[in-house]
């Protein structure tokens, strides 16, 4: 019966030291891919804390780990403005494609179709109402065919459904949260509305002031945090076209 083959002990010996210079050539090669191995240098140090006993305290290592924690929040920060700046031209995009959507109609009726119809879409609110203060007859004929995008108003009404600033002037945009939305401004959608942005109007000297109400489902769409910019921006532009149909 055969013996199984003895190992050399002496070729134990000889590979080792040839591994670890493989190794060692290898590191020396490509520095830069254990500098840049957070995981290598975590265990590196490491080492040399376990090599130093636990009687050192190694300052190396501590401001190490608070340039690492520092660099962590640097990192998600960049990555919040980063995100933040990409939401900011995604809205004002949407905010440009809504106001040339709603140049485009020759007619006041096509004016308002459009509202509640291209404009909501491109604005992604679920609903739209121009709300007017004037002393007609909501029941007018005239009223109820501009359809559920248009409500009036006695007069009063705007400056009693929004809030005002800590100074007490009008805010000329409002954004806030709600149960649900107004029953006289979004009519039979009021149940679902969870959030809204409502634009203060101004017509000009001699006119009542109109209110242009966003209802969204989404209780988030809309909260007071947020920026109001791009909304006052494209309220400013809206009352421009207002006058322009009231004229």
């Amino acid at each position: 019966m055969s013996s199984s083959p003895k190992v050399n002990e002496d070729s134990k010996i000889s590979a080792s030291p040839e591994l670890e210079e493989s190794l060692r050539d290898a590191i020396l090669a490509k520095p830069d891919a254990i500098l840049d191995d957070t995981d290598v240098m975590r265990a590196l140090v490491a080492a040399n804390e376990r090599a130093m006993g636990g009687n050192i305290v190694d300052l190396r290592g501590i401001a190490m780990e608070r340039l690492e924690t520092r660099l962590d929040r640097l990192e998600d920060t960049h990555r919040s403005v980063i995100a933040a700046a990409y939401e900011n031209l995604a809205g004002t995009n949407q905010v440009h494609r809504a106001i040339l959507r709603m140049l485009d109609p020759m007619t006041f009726e096509t004016f308002l179709a459009d509202l509640g119809g291209e404009v909501a879409d491109i604005l992604r609110v679920d609903t739209i109402t121009l709300v007017l203060e004037t002393a007609q007859d909501k029941d007018d004929p005239a009223v109820k065919r501009l359809g559920e995008v248009l409500t009036v108003a006695e007069p009063g009404f705007i400056d009693r459904y929004l809030p005002t600033a800590r100074d007490g002037s009008a805010r000329q945009v409002t954004l806030r949260q709600m149960q649900q939305g107004s029953a006289q401004v979004y009519g039979h959608s009021a149940g679902r509305i969870r959030s809204e942005a409502c634009l203060r109007l101004d017509f000009g000297s001699g006119r009542l002031p109109g209110m242009l109400a966003m209802g969204a489902e989404d209780a988030h769409q809309f909260t007071p945090q947020q920026g109001t910019d791009l909304l006052a921006f494209f309220a400013g532009v809206f009352e421009r076209a207002m006058r322009h149909w009231l004229s």
